[in-house]
């Protein structure tokens, strides 16, 4: 059967207009993969120009690189306040860089800001830390304490109540979640919904809920498996972990972030290009710790950064002794050259008293009890306040239990939608056990001179005499021994 001339031009508009869109699809992939091989030169370049610096060694600055839900709080509170004096904590940059990092003499920057943060500091006078969690773990919790912290407006009568009470409260000196990425996007948002499906049960009158599944309790909050297939969670939450530490994030200092992050989204074969980066920047880190090994990640954070603190604290301590020194044999020669003295050095002694306050003889081992009891307390408190917000929403509720209620393809898809997330906590498990052995290492060394040392300066303290006595009391305990020993075998010669 022919085709008349209206079909066949139909057809050859149609062959040229689907050729059209494959090459249109060609060009947009050929276009993603240049603008990302382009980014990864250039980070790949920019490590390879800081990478002569000892990276076990602690730097003048230290840079918590926070990623959401991990423990970090945790840490900052527990650890980290522990160990630095409020002086020496770089002013709170959660929007934005809020100080000039080669001019402010700060020794600690804590913040959920991601990795493109090292472009505006001194890279090589800085060290970085990160704590990694299980992807499928950290979605969850993110999904948990987004809806945790909306529930707590639901006391107002209604959203714009709500909104409006939010920016009245915020003062300019105090940092609220709201101020936080990536919660200034993730509980707005949440709290739009829950205000929009209390508004529906007003509406229904009584609403029964038989579910007991908190993530799928569609009345009450949005349910899991809507949360993960949103714009919002695929731009914030999916593969966070690695966007944060590759420096990809949408609270990125990248100009080009947005775009990089778009292409890897849209082709996910470009994703292994960041992955790599982001692994090699693990490796270049000072500590890398595990939320699901808590007990072990907090032991080598005590020993690998927490001991190096406390040896600066230490070296600090003395030379402010030295200064202090110095400074009252002035006294003696000018009244006005003390003045001087006390103007300039005044600050630094201050914080010198602060953190020897607070640490006084401070040991790894006094670290570890403090950070212990510091974080039971915190997790209590976390905990009532967590129950005292959802109550809002009972009968949701999130517990270890509640997650076991998760059905199994939400959990492939959460894997799925954090691919990358998945190869990167695999590598941090690699390294954190590679750590784990050699500090593990360390500690057995150091402790077997400790006992070498100590008993050489039991003996030291000895004179000839005692020495003598010793020497003499050893060799009796040896002829006793082999007088023995030759007494059983001679005795079980006999019984045979």
């Amino acid at each position: 059967m022919q085709m008349n001339p209206i079909s066949k031009l139909a057809l050859v508009v149609l062959i040229l207009l689907c050729s059209v869109i494959v090459s249109f699809g060609e060009l947009d992939f050929d276009h993603c993969e240049r603008i990302v091989k382009k980014w990864v030169d250039a980070s790949s370049s920019s490590e390879e120009q800081h990478n002569n610096k000892d990276k076990r060694s602690l730097q003048d600055l230290l840079f918590f690189l926070h990623v959401p839900r991990t423990g970090g709080r945790t840490y900052y509170n527990c650890f980290l306040r522990k160990l630095y004096d409020n002086a020496e904590e770089c002013p709170r940059s959660y929007d934005k860089l809020r100080f000039n990092p080669r001019k402010e003499k700060c020794k600690l920057l804590a913040t959920h800001d991601d990795y493109s943060l090292m472009e505006m500091l001194p890279r090589d006078k800085t060290s970085v830390m990160t704590i990694v969690r299980d992807p499928v773990a950290r979605v969850l919790s993110t999904y948990e304490f987004s809806v945790e912290v909306a529930a707590r407006f639901l006391v107002h009568p209604n959203l714009t109540s709500a909104a409006r009470m939010a920016s009245r409260i915020r003062k300019k000196n105090v940092i609220s979640t709201l101020d936080i990425w990536p919660w200034k996007y993730l509980v707005p948002w949440m709290r739009e919904d829950l205000f929009a499906r209390r508004d529906a049960r007003k509406v229904k009158g009584m609403v029964i809920i038989e579910d007991d599944n908190p993530y799928d309790m569609e009345e009450m909050l949005m349910p899991l498996h809507t949360y993960l297939d949103t714009p919002t969670a695929h731009d914030i939450i999916h593969n966070g972990a690695t966007f944060q530490i590759a420096g990809l994030t949408n609270n990125s200092h990248l100009p080009e972030a947005h775009e990089v992050r778009h292409c890897v989204q849209k082709y996910k074969s470009l994703g292994e290009l960041v992955l790599q980066v982001a692994k090699t920047r693990l490796d270049s880190m000072l500590y890398v710790g595990l939320t699901e090994e808590h007990r072990e990640s907090a032991s080598l954070f005590a020993n690998v950064v927490g001991s190096q603190v406390l040896s600066q604290v230490v070296a600090s301590n003395l030379t402010a002794k030295n200064k202090n020194t110095k400074s009252e044999e002035r006294d003696t020669v000018s009244e006005s050259g003390s003045d001087k003295s006390d103007i300039q050095n005044g600050t630094s002694e201050v914080a010198s008293d602060k953190i020897e306050a607070k640490s006084g003889n401070m040991t790894v081992k006094t670290l570890m009890e403090i950070y212990e009891g510091c974080s039971t307390h915190l997790r209590k408190s976390q905990g009532t306040r967590r129950v005292n917000s959802l109550k809002r929403i009972s009968p949701a509720n999130f517990t270890t239990e509640t997650r076991t209620r998760v059905p199994r393809e939400v959990i492939q898809q959460i894997k799925t939608l954090n691919n990358l997330d998945v190869e990167l906590y695999k590598y941090a498990k690699e390294i954190f056990v590679k750590e784990h052995e050699l500090v593990s290492k360390k500690i057995i060394v150091s402790t077997s001179k400790r006992s070498i040392v100590d008993l050489q300066k039991v003996f030291g303290e000895m004179d000839d005499e005692k020495l003598w006595t010793v020497a003499l009391m050893l060799l009796l305990f040896f002829l006793f021994f082999l007088f023995v020993h030759a007494r059983r075998r001679r005795t079980s010669k006999v019984k045979i």
